[in-house]
């Protein structure tokens, strides 16, 4: 095994690592004990020279080291292999049946820096860090191993990655089949695939979509909350690709109105809608849902909203990229809860999402409350939500957890 420059913390640094968390900061560091070039792999030891681990060392970023792990390793192909195929075992165990899922998801799998995102037959990589980046080469080996896929694309193109000192970076990183046998383009992108969740049918853009295509987060949520759907009528706010309101309608809504402001995103959903057999129960809008929400909650003076939905949901993107944001957010979410429960009728579900890191469960479960109090409903919880099985959470790692989510049922 090579000579490892060490990295030795100062005292009193070590103990978060220690409980499993793998990032050291500029500040954390005490010194090196030999000069490191950005990406090398380093080994991290407390004051009092005990082993903490191994990881990719990178003075660029305020990152200055990612923990792969508690020993001495070496990161090769294999080291690659061994550690997808123990998240792909997360996978199969948690979410028996999927077929497109996330494989690794960074920080939760102990890769910090690499995201690997399975659609059928095709994987999508997204790296957000320089050690990672340096190694790609490794890491597609690994996955062509692994899964022998039709093809690999690359879309690292996250805002975190000028931090590590790298540019973005897309395309295709294998293809099983580029040309047909006349030596022809393939007629079929392999960044257009139709993809499976939950048994109905989606059209993914891997190569332009939102994040690495569609929102695999929400795979489990978009099932439990079709729950509340049957015979009833739906309104899917920010709706994307129709994830929340075609479950809705295939478990039996009477009709699902979905709103998005992307034009593009409500036409695949249309499209999604007639592949399931579903367009019949489905129409769409494309507007601005803060604005829609507002329009359809105006009345007169001594006027009162006519409530016309039994099931309300709402799965904005984030509202907040940083902690500095969180009040003008909690503003925002409070502004469609207000809302929402304004249209939806008594007996009716809201159920409700927030995929910011920084909003916490306390904090957006504080938005609904003080929306009803406002709007004089009670509310009884009947359900959680966190992100599905293939965005797992380690509590020691709290970047790990992003998503939360409820449903209430209006009582009055």
């Amino acid at each position: 095994m090579e000579t490892l420059a060490t990295v030795i913390l100062k005292p009193g640094e070590a103990d978060r690592i220690v409980a499993g968390h793998p990032w050291i900061y500029h500040g954390e560091i005490l010194r090196l004990t030999a000069p490191v070039a950005d990406g090398d792999l380093v080994q991290i030891k407390d004051h009092r020279q005990r082993l903490l681990g191994t990881g990719f060392f990178n003075a660029r970023s305020k990152i200055n080291v990612r923990v792969l792990s508690a020993e001495r390793i070496a990161v090769d192909q294999a080291f690659f292999e061994e550690r997808i195929r123990a998240a792909l075992a997360v996978r199969l165990r948690h979410l028996p049946g999927a077929t497109s899922f996330r494989v690794v998801n960074a920080e939760s799998d102990f890769l910090s820096g690499l995201f690997v995102d399975k659609y059928e037959a095709v994987l999508v990589v997204q790296i957000s860090a320089l050690g990672m980046d340096q190694r790609k080469a490794m890491i597609v080996g690994a996955l062509q191993k692994i899964f022998s896929p039709r093809a690999i694309l690359e879309r690292s193109d996250a805002a975190s990655r000028k931090f590590e000192g790298l540019a973005e970076a897309h395309g295709t990183l294998f293809d099983s089949h580029p040309e047909d046998a006349a030596g022809e383009p393939a007629p079929v992108p392999t960044s257009a695939v139709t993809v499976s969740l939950n048994g109905l049918k989606f059209e993914a853009d891997l190569a332009g979509g939102h994040k690495t295509g569609l929102y695999l987060d929400q795979q489990v949520n978009y099932q439990a909350v079709s729950h509340f759907a049957a015979g009833g009528q739906v309104l899917d706010c920010f709706s994307f690709l129709g994830g929340f309101g075609l479950h809705a309608a295939r478990a039996g809504a009477a009709q699902v109105h979905l709103l998005d402001q992307s034009a593009e995103a409500l036409s695949a959903a249309g499209r999604n809608a007639v592949a399931n057999g579903l367009a019949g129960k489905c129409s769409m809008e494309t507007v601005n849902v803060f604005d829609w929400l507002k329009a359809n909650t105006a009345v007169k003076p001594h006027e009162r909203v006519i409530p016309r939905f039994d099931l309300i949901i709402l799965d904005p993107p984030s509202f907040t990229r940083n902690r500095a944001s969180v009040p003008d957010a909690l503003r925002g979410y409070k502004e469609i809860h207000l809302r929402a429960l304004k249209l939806l009728k008594p007996g009716g579900t809201l159920a409700t999402f927030c995929c910011s890191h920084h909003v916490g469960a306390e904090l957006f479960l504080d938005s609904v409350l003080s929306a009803a109090f406002d709007t004089r409903h009670i509310l009884r919880r009947v359900a959680s939500y966190t992100q599905s099985p293939d965005h797992p959470v380690i509590p020691m790692i709290p970047e790990t957890e992003y998503l939360k989510g409820f449903a209430f049922e209006k009582v009055r």
